[in-house]
């Protein structure tokens, strides 16, 4: 059995929205340039909506516009790095989709370029805006509530399970997003009387070590946090959870492509901001 909540595009109208700095650099350079933070090269689908974004709006790469690529893989500590190189660039816009670490970073790097930014958590808790309807400063962007969606994909993972099960989530300690999240999932899990065991997943080695108390725990099923990193592993996630023959819900669209059980992420026209061109 499947099931995925689905949803709009919303990578296609990062990349819209990301363009509307450039109709004014346009004029002032030929070749306007976007410098793009994302977590690592190869995601074909993430990057082929973006550029869909750009090019609906009259902006194709290579022909009228420059993307600058960096990627932060699990190296948080080299966005300050990063986003200076891109800024030395004298970029037009930032595009950060990696994580609210990488949006944060880029607002304290800059006050004057125009940033477009993809989290899955809150931006005003966040501390990214001020509001929904009115993100203010030179900031703007899109979330799927992932983070939100937590205790919702508890709730929707405990009907397959019996009652008085051990649930693992797995949860990356250097997500901003991390405390949170796992607070707000441990609450859930106390109403529907679930043993929450929390495993820490912020590198391939944690992955292994989280996998090998799941053996020696009575663990029912399995829950992802909403994280980079973490989406990134889903491969292996996965194919660990099916050796294991334990019901996992997965936070993105990507791991149920990827042939996870179950998945749900949410983008609505209510948690897509917009600002007026700078």
């Amino acid at each position: 059995m499947t099931f995925f909540l689905r949803r709009r595009e919303f990578i296609a109208a990062l990349g819209g929205a990301a363009a509307w700095p450039l109709v004014a650099s346009a004029q002032q350079a030929a070749m306007p340039v976007i410098g793009y933070i994302g977590y690592a090269p190869g995601n074909e689908r993430q990057m082929g909506a973006f550029r869909k974004g750009l090019m609906e709006t009259g902006y194709v790469e290579g022909r009228n516009v420059r993307i600058e690529y960096r990627w932060v893989e699990d190296r948080n500590d080299r966005l300050p790095s990063l986003l200076r190189d891109l800024i030395e660039r004298r970029v037009a816009v930032l595009a950060t989709t990696v994580s609210t670490a990488a949006a944060l970073a880029a607002k304290a790097a800059t006050q004057t370029i125009p940033i477009v930014f993809r989290i899955g958590g809150d931006p005003v808790a966040a501390g990214l805006v001020t509001r929904l309807n009115q993100p203010g400063g030179n900031i703007t962007g899109t979330s799927t509530l992932g983070v939100d969606l937590g205790p919702k994909r508890l709730e929707m993972l405990r009907e397959l399970l019996p009652a008085g099960a051990t649930v693992a989530l797995l949860s990356n300690s250097t997500n901003a997003n991390a405390a949170r999240e796992t607070r707000e999932i441990q609450a859930a899990a106390q109403l529907l009387g679930v043993r929450l065991l929390v495993l820490d997943a912020a590198s391939a080695t944690d992955l292994d070590v989280a996998f090998a108390r799941i053996a020696q725990q009575d663990v029912s099923g399995l829950m992802t946090a909403a994280d980079p990193f973490v989406i990134s592993q889903r491969n292996q996630i996965i194919a660990l959870a099916a050796q294991r023959a334990i019901p996992a819900m997965y936070s993105s669209r990507q791991e149920f492509i990827a042939g996870g059980l179950y998945a749900m992420e949410l983008t609505a026209p209510r948690n897509t901001l917009s600002s007026a061109p700078m």
